[in-house]
C-alpha cells in the first residue's frame, strides 16, 4: 500500500460526519506504519478505543471507514476466532464484531453492517507471517500463495466495504 497523509486519511471516511473525522486520533506509531507490508490501513483510535478505522486503497483515492469496537463483556461481542477477511483463526478474544454505520442517509438513521475482523486489524501482517495470533486454537493448512490470500483479504474487504458504501468496488 503507498503510505498516506492525515489529510487523506480523514478526507477519505465516507461513514461519518467532517467534525468525527477531524476529531480521530491516528496510532501513535503511525510515523512506523511498515506501508509496504499493509493491503489496507486499519488502526484502533487511541483516544476512543471504541472506535476503529479501515482506509483501503482504491483508483480514485483512499476509501475509509468508521467502525465501532465492542465494549468487553458486550453481550455476543466476541464469539468467533476466524477473521472473516484473512481468514486467520486466533483465539476468541482475537477476533471482534466491528460494526459500521452505513454510509449516507441509512447510516444517519442508525443503520449498521458488521464483521468479525482481528481484533487488532492487522490482517496484513498476519498473511504476511509478519505476527502471529496469541494463542492460536485453530490452524489452517493452505496451498494459496501469498498474493492469492491477499487477493481473497481484499475480495473479502470489498464486500464488506460495498454494503457500508452500497456501491460496489
Amino acid at each position: 500500500m503507498e503510505p498516506l497523509n492525515e489529510k487523506q486519511i480523514r478526507s477519505s471516511l465516507v461513514n461519518c460526519s467532517k467534525g468525527e473525522a477531524s476529531r480521530l486520533r491516528l496510532p501513535l506509531d503511525f510515523a512506523d506504519v511498515p506501508w509496504p507490508d499493509l493491503d489496507y490501513f486499519g488502526w484502533i483510535d487511541p483516544g476512543a478505543p471504541l472506535r476503529a478505522y479501515l482506509v483501503l486503497p482504491r483508483e480514485s483515492g483512499p476509501l475509509g471507514i468508521a467502525l465501532r469496537v465492542p465494549s468487553s463483556g458486550a453481550a455476543g461481542a466476541i464469539k468467533s476466532s476466524l477473521c472473516a477477511i484473512c481468514l486467520t483463526g486466533h483465539a476468541s478474544s482475537g477476533v471482534a464484531l466491528l460494526v459500521a454505520p452505513l454510509a449516507g442517509a441509512k447510516g444517519r438513521e442508525g443503520n449498521t453492517v458488521g464483521t468479525y475482523l482481528c481484533a487488532d486489524l492487522a490482517c496484513s501482517l498476519y498473511l504476511r507471517g509478519k505476527r502471529t495470533p496469541k494463542l492460536r486454537t485453530i490452524r489452517y493448512e493452505e496451498t494459496l500463495t501469498l498474493d492469492e490470500k491477499v487477493a481473497r483479504a481484499l475480495g473479502n474487504l470489498e464486500a464488506f466495504t460495498a454494503k457500508v458504501t452500497g456501491v460496489a468496488a
